[in-house]
């Protein structure tokens, strides 16, 4: 997976990409990323990426002519890997915008699959339209909330993309049991000591009957679930097997 991101910004992502998991993911092999300076491809004396919007109005507005120069910049590179060789390369693009789909989990999967992804990273208010237009496959929200600028809004994807490619996490398992991976919260986790501060582990989990375990962690996703997110929790989803364990133990009443 290769990601290229558009940003006025481009310390921002290195600051997190070379840290932890993604730097890691890196070294593997496993992704790669690119964080491109929109202010480079500017083609005026003093590099300026903006300007007042059309019709007035509050802020400025991030002109095209140095996101298409920046943008054509980085397909040019892709064309240039022996891999595209002989074809036209065309990315997914996504603009990361409050206007645009909220991000999701499956979201996140689907994604990962692409062979390269292209982010814009917007900022002041936002982006000359045409850009939209001409470039953009995809504006993606990660909240309903308005943030500064695109970078943060990039990492969260990037992050949660990363996860799903292959080989990046060392556990693969863990992603089985991740909140949202199969529609719930994940169950509480606990680690030593067996008892902190007057609290103590769950029996459950010290009793080594794998059986009973899967079972109380199933309860408690569930019960997690219907307390906090009753959006995500879908009973008729569930196996057979699923909802009489939720009724014998009176998490539901079906």
């Amino acid at each position: 997976m290769k990601f290229h991101i558009m940003t006025l910004f481009p310390q921002i992502i290195q600051a997190y990409m070379n840290e932890s998991i993604m730097k890691r993911a890196e070294e593997k092999g496993n992704i790669s990323y690119k964080a491109w300076n929109i202010r480079d491809y500017a083609d005026n004396k003093h590099k300026k990426v903006d300007d007042y919007p059309y019709g007035g109005g509050a802020g400025m507005v991030m002109t095209p002519q140095p996101i298409m120069s920046c943008y054509n910049a980085i397909i040019d590179e892709l064309q240039s890997e022996p891999e595209f060789e002989g074809y036209k390369v065309k990315p997914k693009v996504i603009y990361l915008s409050p206007k645009g789909k909220m991000f999701n989990n499956d979201m996140a999967i689907s994604l990962s699959k692409e062979e390269s992804l292209v982010f814009l990273c917007g900022h002041y208010e936002g982006v000359d339209q045409r850009i939209i237009e001409l470039i953009i496959d995809e504006e993606i929200s990660i909240g309903d909330y308005v943030l500064t600028g695109g970078e943060l809004p990039a990492l969260v994807l990037i992050d949660s993309i990363s996860r799903h490619v292959k080989g990046v996490l060392g556990d693969e398992e863990s992603l089985d049991e991740e909140s949202f991976t199969n529609g719930l919260l994940e169950y509480p986790q606990y680690t030593r000591p067996e008892v902190f501060m007057d609290k103590e582990v769950p029996k459950v989990l010290l009793s080594g009957h794998h059986k009973n375990i899967n079972t109380w962690r199933k309860l408690e996703s569930v019960k997690l679930t219907i307390k906090r997110r009753p959006d995500l929790f879908d009973y008729k989803s569930l196996d057979e097997a699923d909802k009489k364990l939720l009724t014998k133990y009176n998490i539901v009443d079906k």
